[in-house]
């Protein structure tokens, strides 16, 4: 047998070795010991977890009430398994297929990530290269910290923006354009020793990068990435997704179970959000992916490029105690170790208002599963995964996956808002004259909103296309309005307080949820 070529991450599976006739001992003695993994994956293991999945799908969809489910799992260069369950839509007709096209929510980011990789491989741009030379008029609340950010610090979510910054305007209706602009307005925590997941933090690196490519986000994906493998069904645009006959059609979770109440349009966050695919494509770019950026014999990626990507970046998960492992993040991806003692690659994606999809790898495997579905996220999708994942590793499922993640996803669906499920106090104050009320007010970040006096009450009017929420009263100066978003579940409820009433009209209005802790003020034009 020639020597292993440990220069390139060249990947192969203790059952490859077993076949070859060699030994797991005297094969992990090629291995450095950072490779070693922890236990045994005997020959016929795999294929034996791949006959489980229609039983651990069949169990989950019934335990989680999921509509429609798809599945592919990849093995050493081919497909093993693409395979669709339940329907695209809840009383309608038309199954799932391997070839149903999902939206794939933040999974979308280790898409976009290879998207660089494959301009990184060309020299277009470096993971280093600074945005301030790529995207001049993007910036942060510190000048200095703009001079320095990188595409790498926004795509390992290490630049210091807030959790999730931005979401709250794309809520609104904003586009990409004014929501990058206004990140400039938000406190910043240290730069690259603090982690907080930001959608459109990481769309403004894609930005730069496709500008530094002289085209837009959506084309470059096209042109670099679906186009070069053959993913005939993937997307970063939304008019694709809604115009593609074989669509999974979105479920939200309301009080009664699934039902497809929304369409979410992610194109605003298209690099972190806004993917669309089939598990056939998602297939043909896990198995690019573990052959280290080759597809059909041709190199699309740089193995050093994809690389950085796949390897720890930040710590988004530092342990709790000291017997518990770490988790990181890369430049789109998740990485962590195994209980096996094996690396896994990860991702996964959630809109409350109606996608849960993730994907796992096994590189030392050979591996990888992605499962995609078409309701809200409740576990269903990491549960198949895990479940997986384990029977490959273990030959056995170490635990009831579907109980522990359903959980942790509970807290995706808790209200917001102090008057949520609440009634207003029994001895309320009367609200204030309706033309002490009206008006227009503004913010520098969420800009300006109108009150408007109508025959029947006030009503919120807010976002560029005006959002019109209808404000009831509730105790004196304080109104509520119901406030249903991709950021705030089914029963959100917000409080809009009128201030500085005592000379005659508002002067100021404060909205709980536009800005939660402190509520964001709006002071009267």
């Amino acid at each position: 047998m020639p020597p292993m070529d440990l220069s390139r991450r060249f990947f192969l599976s203790s059952a490859t070795a077993a076949l070859a006739g060699l030994p797991f001992g005297a094969f992990a003695q090629q291995l450095s010991p950072a490779q070693l993994p922890g236990v045994d994956v005997p020959p016929g293991q795999v294929d034996r977890a791949v006959a489980e999945l229609d039983r651990i799908v069949a169990d989950i969809m019934r335990r989680s009430a999921v509509p429609g489910v798809a599945v592919a799992v990849v093995h050493e260069g081919k497909t093993l398994f693409a395979k669709g369950f339940g329907v695209r839509r809840l009383g309608a007709d038309g199954s799932v297929t391997p070839d149903t096209v999902f939206q794939l929510a933040s999974l979308s980011k280790s898409i976009g990530a290879t998207v660089v990789a494959r301009q990184v491989s060309r020299g277009v741009v470096s993971w280093d290269s600074r945005m301030r030379d790529l995207l001049p008029g993007f910036s942060l609340s510190d000048p200095d910290r703009s001079e320095k950010l990188t595409i790498g610090d926004l795509y390992s979510h290490r630049s210091g923006l807030p959790d999730h910054a931005g979401d709250d305007l794309e809520d609104l209706g904003f586009g990409r354009e004014v929501i990058l602009e206004r990140l400039r307005l938000l406190p910043l925590a240290p730069f690259r020793t603090s982690y907080a997941y930001t959608n459109f933090g990481l769309t403004a690196a894609a930005e730069a990068v496709a500008q530094a490519s002289g085209t837009d986000w959506s084309s470059l994906s096209q042109e670099a990435l679906y186009q070069p493998l053959g993913m005939t069904g993937t997307s970063s645009r939304f008019q694709d997704i809604m115009a593609a006959k074989n669509r999974a059609v979105p479920h939200a979770r309301g009080s009664d179970g699934f039902a497809p109440l929304f369409q979410r349009n992610p194109d605003a966050q298209s690099p972190a959000g806004g993917v669309s695919s089939t598990v056939n494509d998602m297939a043909i770019w896990l198995k690019m992916l573990l052959a280290d950026g080759s597809h059909d014999g041709r190199q699309v990626l740089a193995p050093e490029a994809l690389l950085a990507a796949v390897s720890p970046q930040s710590f988004s998960s530092p342990p709790h105690s000291p017997d518990a492992r770490a988790g990181f993040y890369g430049f789109g991806f998740n990485v962590g170790v195994e209980p096996s003692g094996r690396v896994k690659i990860s991702h996964s994606g959630a809109f409350l208002m109606g996608a849960g999809t993730c994907f796992s790898m096994i590189p030392s495997l050979d591996l990888g599963i992605v499962v995609l579905t078409n309701a809200a996220p409740v576990g269903a999708a990491e549960s198949i995964a895990a479940s997986f994942t384990d029977l490959a590793q273990f030959g056995r499922e170490t635990r009831d996956w579907y109980a522990g993640y359903s959980r942790l996803f509970e807290g995706f669906y808790t209200v917001r808002g102090r008057a949520a499920g609440a009634t207003p106090p029994a001895a309320a104050a009367a609200p204030p004259p309706a033309e002490d009320c009206a008006g227009v007010y503004s913010h520098p970040y969420f800009g300006t909103i109108e009150v408007i006096a109508k025959s029947n009450g006030l009503v919120l009017a807010a976002g560029p296309e005006p959002m019109l929420f209808p404000l009831h009263p509730w105790d004196g100066a304080v109104m509520v309005f119901d406030f249903v978003t991709e950021n705030a579940p089914i029963g959100s409820r917000s409080a809009l307080t009128f201030a500085d009433l005592a000379d005659g009209p508002a002067q100021s209005v404060e909205i709980e949820l536009f800005g939660d802790d402190p509520p964001a003020r709006f002071t009267r034009v």
